[in-house]
């Protein structure tokens, strides 16, 4: 199977400006993302760094990645990928993995997972969950659940606790084997011309109101299939705090010099 891996990498954030940069044991973790990139076993010709900052951009081709630099004024993930893939020149049916720049600790089985998961549907997106079998879990708002029918077609993302229970989760025993709830992932494998059509897709009310953009993919009657996997990935790097974090999980470089 060929896809491509788009890595967007943005110098600007307010919470933690700079952090493709930031060095985790020596190397900025840009680097490391890269290398779980190239860990799927997709050649580097078909990997690219989407930066909108010149500091990015040298630094990924120092270190031999293939770099775009990509208009300041996107105000998505998915409308960066598209003008990568139409300055490549990739065919309308070409799959793209979206894979975030402060990922650093993203298995690759799970690239390779998103990325099959959309070949084999014929769907225009492609997406991960996990089971969900903690109460606060299902009822925090900062957890995006999805819902799916048998054959893992997304029928709707939420913030909200879907499946609602109509008599509330107050007193509940989730069964761990059979929950009802999954987390979804955010990773994200996509056909070009889905990129291109979702370009053309005003916002909508479901969009704004749950602050999630799968939803506009799915108003405008786009597949999206869900594959479940076992658990949570590591988490990404927000802050200096989860930089702190993450870095403790990674060997120390080795002293050649001895």
């Amino acid at each position: 199977m060929n896809f491509k891996i788009v890595i967007p990498a943005r110098y600007a954030s307010s919470r933690f400006p700079g952090k493709p940069l930031a060095l985790i044991n020596g190397r900025p973790m840009l680097w490391h993302t890269y290398q779980r990139a190239l860990e799927t076993g997709v050649t580097p010709q078909d990997i690219v760094i989407a930066t909108d900052d010149a500091r990015i951009f040298e630094a990924a081709s120092e270190f031999g990645a293939l770099v775009k630099m990509t208009r300041s004024d996107h105000v998505s993930g998915t409308s960066r990928l598209a003008e990568v893939a139409q300055n490549m020149g990739w065919s309308s049916d070409d799959i793209v993995v979206n894979v975030q720049g402060d990922e650093p600790l993203l298995a690759p089985e799970l690239i390779l997972t998103t990325a099959k998961v959309l070949d084999q549907s014929g769907a225009g997106i492609a997406t991960l969950a996990c089971p969900l079998v903690k109460l606060d879990d299902v009822a925090s708002p900062n957890i995006v659940k999805v819902v799916f029918d048998s054959r893992g077609k997304a029928l709707y993302f939420s913030r909200a606790a879907i499946p609602h229970v109509r008599d509330g989760l107050a007193g509940l025993t989730i069964d761990t084997a059979n929950t009802p709830w999954f987390r979804h992932i955010g990773v994200y494998a996509y056909r070009v011309q889905t990129l291109f059509d979702y370009q053309c897709w005003d916002g909508c009310e479901l969009e704004r109101f749950e602050s999630l953009e799968q939803l506009r993919a799915l108003v405008n009657g786009v597949h999206i299939q869900v594959a479940v996997v076992d658990g949570m990935p590591e988490h990404g790097v927000d802050t200096l705090e989860d930089l702190l974090k993450i870095s403790s999980k990674f060997a120390p470089p080795v002293d050649l010099s001895r």
